[in-house]
């Protein structure tokens, strides 16, 4: 390799170190301990169609990264109407459920911005805190619920531009004090 050709290759293997720590860095600072999710989204994700409504919609496993392909939102008809009231035209939305092995805190993290609604016997669950972090998409937003109880819980999409979305549910880890 000449001496041009070699400072051409270090130049770009510079840029390129340089954008995967720009990257990374988008991605420290949460204020809550996001190892999992991190290492969740570095892995590759199982792909599954987001059900049109409760009956239809595919069952998710916590500490499992999936890629949701979302419908049409005209086309899914939700448990309880969305906590956001008025979409963007052209929104994408879809339904999941999944079961949680007892009370406590949960995240659902996202890799774009979103609306996310967790539904149990009837009514929206409170979320009790969010974050998200620009320029960082794995995860980009992260919604916490303190979810009761043994039934299955319904995940709501809404008002997403893109037509699918990476997402994991995962519970909290312990608070250190």
């Amino acid at each position: 390799m000449n001496r041009s050709a070699f400072f051409s290759w270090a130049f770009a293997a510079a840029l390129s170190i340089g954008a995967a720590r720009s990257q990374a860095d988008d991605c420290v600072d949460f204020k809550w301990d996001v190892a999992q999710e991190r290492a969740l989204f570095a892995g590759s994700a199982t792909t599954l169609n987001a059900g049109a409504d409760a009956k239809s919609a595919p069952v998710m496993q916590l500490k499992h990264l999936y890629e949701l392909k979302l419908l049409p939102q005209e086309q899914v008809s939700f448990a309880v109407t969305p906590g956001k009231k008025s979409p963007r035209s052209d929104s994408h939305a879809g339904i999941a459920v999944f079961k949680i092995p007892g009370a406590g805190s949960y995240r659902v993290s996202i890799d774009m911005p979103f609306w996310i609604d967790v539904v149990h016997d009837g009514a929206l669950v409170a979320a009790n805190d969010f974050q998200g972090q620009h320029g960082c998409d794995s995860p980009h937003k992260i919604v916490m619920f303190d979810l009761q109880g043994g039934r299955p819980f319904i995940l709501q999409l809404s008002n997403a531009a893109p037509q699918s979305v990476r997402l994991t549910i995962t519970a909290a880890p312990a608070r250190k004090l």
